[in-house]
């Protein structure tokens, strides 16, 4: 203990030992000299480059002795390591609660090249004079102008060449200034390299360290690096670059809405991570523009023409829909009832079941393809010009990874020792029973579909018996909500319900499981974490979708041998339009419902969560608290926090294409939210959140593969609604086929009698006992109804079989699938081979910087040995000359 209180003294010379609740000088005469945005120690040279929060354990007032004991043994421990590793530390005591301490942090000279060549830092060599942007419009800049940020508030970036640092080549590296050639960006991350490595304690001969451990641990209550200003207002240091400000100011702002990223200063600021992140959020979103073009054009087409609905104008008609009198569907409670009831519902159809929507489908498995090829070129040129070529050869193990590497083997390529985790046995292991628990979870969201399909069953009786009679066809309710709209709609929400509660519960599974399995690097831990999230996701928010668009209505028997679920509840019909308005139902409440509901986390949680932080601790006079206080009482954004901003577009991106056949205008609302969310994600990141510790990033990461497969799996699905869900091949083989005796008696290529057509008759006599036990008060003079089904009528050889014309359209659809799949994937293949992933341009760049480079490295080394030999020849001369002179006696 003596030990640590004397390398305790030396964080503060003046503040004496950090535990001692006397030796805090008062803060607002010493910490931070009344100036709310001090970046720097007391002495105003050093800059903070990261913070600790810890509570003084003595100013509790719940004071547990053994723990607290052991807690600032651990924190003393942990300290003292840190200026054995050459850090420098301050202390300050909250100027709002003094039982909160601050300990700054400093990074000397030093360290940071210390630890810059062994994390494999590119830095500037000299400036780059190359080329590396150039405008796409040509002539249209000033049209592009007005959406460009303002370059004399937002100064571009100097380009640089760069390479990994070394100390002994100092000299080849352009330093003009020590203090600015690390940027804050570099130093924090620099800092949080080392935090995450030192060790705090020894225990069972197995180090335990890192600052992520201690803050978990309560031992430490935050560690953050800090913002450079207040959002609101530049900073009154000069030397400030008020990089907050501007950020705010024309990015996060309301008014900026309409105005391009400055994905620069955000790289710059928050790091290639954030930055790669918000970069392709706005280009999605600028691809969204041309889909929701489209899909409203489909949309317009659809309602424009729905008065020219054939099929719909005989579903209204009280000549045909209104004397079509329709089988119960299901066996208790439910009467008949008369087609026309679902006339409001066939008009609402006909403008997302039209050929526009056949259209937009196609061009949808062509736009996803080149917003896919467009990006990785858009993404090879963010790797050029933020310097992440070469990304993964850079990348160190986690922290928790190094901590577990016990076991020692010879590793195969070195023939060296290296340690391990794990063998390859209990490698085994863990990924079994990791695989276990995610087929357990998947298996109980199928459980969850299953309840709720359970639900509509039995809902739709209770429905049926209390809204409205069939009889009564000019109720305003009956008119706008039949029993089948009813139970959709209630399903629709609570299955929402149970998304959301399975998501909170699944999100922490899916951590525990990823932390068992132990990647290597952060990368791997991600990606890991990433796939078991997208499974998780796309299993709960997409079955129910599958359910109604593929599995609803396609399995129900005929009235006289209905299928049943469980051997109790009758298996649900289709109205006779199809499935297809429902499936635009559900995809509107989950895409509306996920939307508002992030929403309300994303942004009125934080701000709630600040004011209120703000009131409790009694914090109205903000300009007067110190920077590193101000930043402590925002929200934490968590190392995960990307990756569920990625998760939630990318769920976005799968509603927008999987189903975008069923609902043109998905791409509009996903449009509508994305120009938000920008500015959302901005706003809280530059005003509610801690400044997150910038991380190199080269691409998206796992996201880019999930993309890849959604593409190829959104042309199944969208041939596949428009085949079997959409009643729309059934109609063209209908107009098709005139004259001909199975497909009805019109003798021009019509729609009329379309309906007639489509429903097939059942004679009331051939009811089931178990169905015609809750019919009869019901049967009335009814011998005959009709339900949607192409089967031969009573009477006939083969009564209640599939007549030809099923197998026609069966055969018609398949051939439907085949032919747009095809066609769309030979387009697909075609785009994908025409688009390079890398630009001719940026291959040269990349290139001509790598060849620049290493000619530069090469002629300074040279000058370098060059001058060395010089000054050993100038030196054996002297020594010669000295030799060969006569000596004087």
């Amino acid at each position: 203990m003596s030990m640590l209180g004397n390398l305790e003294q030396t964080i503060v010379p003046t503040f004496g030992n950090l535990e001692s609740q006397h030796n805090f000088r008062t803060p607002e005469t010493a910490e931070f000299n009344g100036k709310s945005d001090a970046l720097y120690f007391n002495d105003g040279q050093r800059r903070i480059d990261f913070v600790l929060v810890y509570e003084d354990e003595r100013r509790k007032e719940t004071n547990k002795k053994g723990s607290n004991v052991k807690q600032r043994r651990k924190r003393q421990a942990y300290e003292s390591n840190l200026i054995c590793d050459g850090l420098k530390l301050e202390a300050t005591r909250s100027v709002v609660d003094d039982k909160l301490v601050f300990v700054k942090v400093h990074a000397p000279w030093e360290v940071l090249c210390t630890y810059a060549e062994i994390m494999h830092i590119k830095l500037p060599l000299k400036p780059n004079d190359l080329k590396t942007r150039s405008s796409a419009f040509g002539n249209f800049n000033w049209f592009t102008k007005f959406f460009q940020v303002d370059e004399n508030i937002i100064k571009p970036e100097q380009e640089f060449f760069t390479a990994p640092f070394e100390k002994n080549r100092m000299n080849d590296f352009y330093i003009q200034d020590r203090d600015t050639f690390f940027n804050p960006a570099t130093r924090s991350r620099i800092v949080y390299f080392i935090l995450s490595r030192v060790s705090y304690e020894v225990k069972d001969n197995v180090k335990k360290f890192g600052i992520n451990r201690l803050v978990n641990s309560g031992i430490y209550k935050a560690a953050f690096p800090l913002h450079d200003c207040h959002f609101s207002w530049p900073s009154q240091d000069v030397s400030c670059p008020n990089e907050r400000y501007l950020l705010y100011r024309e990015w996060a702002h309301p008014r900026s809405f309409y105005k391009k990223q400055p994905l620069d200063l955000i790289r710059k600021y928050y790091g290639e991570k954030i930055g790669i992140y918000f970069a392709w959020l706005g280009y999605y979103t600028k691809m969204l523009l041309l889909a929701a073009v489209v899909g409203v054009a489909c949309f317009l087409y659809g309602y424009i023409n729905q008065d020219n609905c054939t099929w719909s104008k005989e579903v209204c008609d009280p000549r045909i829909g209104g004397e079509i009198i329709m089988c119960p569907q299901c066996d208790k409670g439910c009467p008949f009832w008369r087609l026309n009831i679902t006339c409001e519902s066939s008009k609402k159809l006909c403008i997302f079941d039209s050929f526009g929507t056949l259209v937009f489908a196609v061009f949808m498995g062509i736009w996803v393809t080149l917003f896919l090829e467009f990006w990785k070129r858009r993404q090879a040129e963010l790797e050029y010009e933020w310097d992440t070529v070469e990304l993964q050869q850079e990348e160190q193990p986690r922290p928790e990874y190094e901590a577990r590497c016990t076991h020692v083997v010879i590793n195969e390529i070195t023939q060296e020792e290296e340690r391990i985790p794990f063998t390859a046995f209990g490698k085994c292991i863990r990924m079994t029973v990791c695989a276990s628990a995610v087929l357990f979870w998947v298996l109980l969201i199928i459980a969850s579909v299953i309840g709720i399909i359970v639900y509509r069953l039995s809902v739709f009786i209770v429905f049926y018996a209390k809204l409205p009679k069939a009889s009564n066809t000019t109720d305003p309710i009956q008119k706008y909500l039949t029993p089948q709209t009813a139970t959709t709609i209630t399903a629709s929400i609570i299955s929402f319900i149970i998304i959301v509660i399975l998501n909170m519960m699944y999100e922490k599974v899916a951590i525990m499981i990823t932390n068992f399995e132990l990647p290597r690097t952060q990368t791997d831990y991600e990606n890991s974490l990433t796939m078991k999230m997208f499974l998780f996701q796309f299993v709960n928010y997409y079955s129910s979708c599958f359910y109604i668009a593929f599995f609803k209505g396609k399995f129900v028997g005929y009235p006289g041998d209905p299928v049943y679920w469980l051997g109790k509840y009758r298996n649900e019909e289709c109205d006779p339009g199809g499935c297809l308005f429902e499936l635009t139902t559900q995809l509107t409440i989950i895409m509306g419902g996920k939307s508002i509901w992030n929403n309300i986390l994303e942004v009125v949680f934080p701000w709630v969560m600040n004011i209120c932080r703000l009131y409790f601790t009694a914090s109205s006079t903000e300009k007067k608290t110190p920077r590193w206080e101000q930043d402590y009482h925002l929200q934490l954004m968590g190392k995960l926090g990307l990756f569920y901003e990625y998760l939630e577009m990318i769920i976005q991106f799968g509603f927008v294409t999987l189903f975008v056949a069923s609902f043109p205008l998905a791409p509009l609302l996903a449009l509508v939210n994305n120009i938000l969310e920008i500015r959302v994600d901005a706003w809280k990141m530059t005003t509610q959140y801690r400044r997150m510790v910038p991380e190199k990033a080269q691409d998206i990461g796992a996201w880019q593969p999930i993309m890849q497969g959604i593409a190829i799996l959104a042309v199944v699905t969208n041939a596949m609604i428009i085949a079997f869900t959409s009643d729309m091949i059934p109609r063209l083989v209908y107009y098709w086929s005139f004259s001909v005796p199975p497909y009805g008696n019109h003798t021009d290529y019509t729609m009329k009698g379309y309906i007639n057509n489509t429903l097939s008759i059942f004679n009331t006599s051939d009811f089931t006992e178990r169905s015609r036990e809750n019919l009869d008060s019901d049967l009335g003079d009814h011998t005959t109804c009709r339900y949607r089904d192409f089967r031969y009528p009573p009477g006939h050889p083969q009564q209640y079989k599939h007549n030809i014309y099923y197998w026609h359209v069966i055969a018609a659809k398949l051939a439907f699938i085949i032919v747009m799949e095809h066609l769309i994937y030979s387009v697909k293949f075609f785009i994908s081979y025409a688009i390079p992933d890398v630009s001719k341009s940026t291959k040269s760049k990349i290139k001509r910087e790598k060849y620049l480079t290493q000619k530069l490295l090469h002629e300074n080394h040279l000058k370098d040995m060059t001058k060395s030999f010089g000054v050993i020849a100038e030196r054996m001369g002297e020594v010669i000359d000295n030799n060969l002179r006569p000596k004087v006696e």
